[in-house]
């Protein structure tokens, strides 16, 4: 409908205007917005004020014009004419009707593919090697992991990266240590407490000088390549890598073992874009270290602010890493666009690592970098979320607990459910709940971690929206053998709710475009709250009602739940039947 609507404007235009008046990029980017409210038709555009000043008239009396020569269309019932110059659109019902049709047919439910399919890398989750995925990666990994469906679903193709901390001089200690503890305990040995083990090797580096001059020499090994060394920490990166992917299992995030791209991979690259920002004299040597310096980054006193690349000792920094990183993305990945799903903290280091690769030519203008940043997880006082002795929240636990509180609440509801099923919905709601009570939010504030809040059956939540599904499929177990035929849109509510759901479309199309994943959220959210109101205004299988209304509003109810499902999958959140 968008796209009629643009190409009436464009038909419209072209009758009164010339050519010579109006640049052709206005005519490639004429915007067709839904409308917020109903009174103001169906879709708007504000073209007339665009094309006000190379027409030298006012925008109301242009849109006149535009009006005026807009060629009749069957699908559209009436245009008119608000405030400064916007102009109304309004879509007779037929049309909508059609259009609920083609979208229920469509395996897609009208989601449009991308004209121009990008290769798109998305760097999220990123965990460190040998210390366990706390809470806090919660944010990173869901929010990256919903936008990757998105915007494979949209059609492009898309690299998961998962920048783990695989590399530092931390791991001579960390090889010297597991070293130890096999020797102690057989090379059998399997890792399940991390931060116990990371401790103990800090510890131990810090009271045995024999252990921390061997953890050193092992660090000089490991970089030089030391197969002994080499095949010890390749130990260290999969057992913590196992335990990290049994939770992407069970939070049902898509990320895999091909998928980790870690530190170590860009290792070898480091001397090589060092001596060659060198050779070309965008890095040069200050008090023994290896420095650029960037006009358009400033120090308090107003110079040009310094970022090292290699310190006086000849060791790297993450800068560095992060230079032969977005270089690899861009010349061996052939990104278009390069997402990096990281706290906003990381936002000035992130401007920095990026204006040295456009300053290099490692990564051109036409390859997007975007920073796609999120706020804290804080606990119901405001802080930090942390436990209740101040450490750091561990990430099973919290699903543990998650699974926990939906277990009793199960208990409570006395479902009829089998033992399987009950696993199954438990699993469900509870992934679910803890991956949208963080995805629901705007990525780029804190939030409050609120357990009653999450898995509450009302108000934005996934166990709203879960059960919202459960209940219109148990309306097709009352509706037996009758099945959903043509809409007709007779009622106000209808009418709402078949809009709502031809704006899927616009829905996922900027998750893709702004990764921003609460606005697919929202927009679930609404439709369910619409859905409720059509069942309560709306009658579907009394007595009394015609057999034309109920297939047709039988027809709403099938493609409403096609869409939840849908919107929720692409949240990686699953639904159910029956809860």
């Amino acid at each position: 409908m968008k796209q009629l609507i643009e190409n009436l404007i464009k038909q419209s235009i072209n009758k009164f205007a010339d050519n010579t008046q109006i640049d052709e990029k206005v005519l490639s980017n004429i915007r067709i917005d839904r409308t917020k409210d109903r009174s103001h038709g169906d879709f708007a555009t504000n073209i007339a004020m665009i094309l006000s000043k190379p027409l030298k008239n006012n925008p109301r009396a242009v849109a006149q014009l535009l009006v005026d020569n807009l060629p009749e269309d069957s699908h559209i019932s009436k245009v008119e004419i608000a405030g400064p110059g916007f102009i109304n659109f309004f879509i007779n019902k037929d049309s909508i009707s059609d259009a609920l049709k083609a979208m229920n047919e469509d395996p897609r439910l009208g989601i449009s593919k991308v004209d121009s399919p990008k290769n798109i890398v998305v760097d999220y989750s990123a965990p460190n090697v040998a210390k366990e995925m706390a809470v806090h990666h919660i944010r990173s990994t869901v929010i990256g992991d919903a936008v990757v469906r998105v915007l494979e679903f949209l059609g492009n193709n898309v690299i998961r990266s998962n920048h783990i901390g695989d590399w530092g001089t931390q791991f001579g200690m960390l090889i010297a240590y597991l070293e130890k503890k096999e020797n102690e305990q057989g090379s059998g040995m399997d890792l399940s407490d991390f931060e116990a083990f990371y401790r103990e090797a800090k510890e131990c580096y810090d009271s045995d000088e024999e252990f921390a001059v061997k953890a050193r020499r092992y660090v000089v090994l490991l970089q030089g390549g030391d197969e002994y060394c080499r095949t010890m920490w390749k130990k260290l990166v999969k057992m913590t890598m196992d335990q990290n992917q049994m939770l992407y299992d069970r939070l049902d995030v898509t990320l895999s073992d091909k998928d980790i791209m870690g530190e170590s991979l860009y290792n070898d690259m480091l001397p090589v874009v060092v001596n060659d920002l060198i050779d070309r004299k965008i890095a040069v040597e200050d008090q023994g270290a290896i420095v650029v310096y960037l006009p358009q980054f400033k120090n308090k006193e107003g110079n040009p602010l310094g970022n090292i690349i290699r310190k006086n000792d000849g060791g790297f920094l993450y800068t560095t890493t992060d230079i032969a990183c977005a270089k690899y993305r861009a010349e061996k990945l052939k990104a278009d666009r390069i997402l990096y799903f990281t706290d906003s903290r990381q936002s000035q280091h992130l401007e920095t690592v990026w204006a040295i690769c456009r300053k290099a030519g490692y990564v051109s203008d036409a390859v997007s970098l975007e920073h796609c940043p999120f706020g804290m997880m804080l606990g119901k006082d405001g802080h930090p979320f942390k436990t209740r002795s101040g450490g750091t929240v561990k990430l099973r636990d919290v699903l543990d607990e998650a699974e926990n509180r939906v277990t009793a609440l199960l208990k409570e509801r006395k479902s009829n459910l089998s033992e399987e099923e009950k696993k199954t919905v438990i699993h469900n709601i509870a992934m679910g709940a803890v991956k949208y009570a963080d995805l629901s939010k705007n990525r780029t504030t804190d939030y409050i971690f609120d357990w009653e809040q999450m898995l509450s059956f009302e108000g934005n939540t996934a166990p709203y929206l879960q059960y919202a599904y459960s209940r219109i499929c148990s309306i097709f177990k009352k509706a037996g053998d009758l099945k959903p035929g043509k809409i007709i849109i007779a009622h106000e509510v209808e009418e709402e709710l078949a809009n709502k759901l031809l704006a899927f479309n616009d829905a996922v199309q900027s998750v893709g475009a702004k990764a921003l994943p609460n606005l697919l959220c929202n927009y679930i959210f609404e439709l369910s709250n619409l859905f409720m109101r059509f069942y309560e205004a709306c009658p579907i299988l009394k007595d009394g009602v015609d057999e034309n209304t109920k297939v047709s509003r039988l027809a709403l109810c099938e493609l409403t739940a096609k869409v939840i499902k849908q919107g929720l999958n692409l949240l990686g959140i699953n639904v159910m039947e029956q809860m």
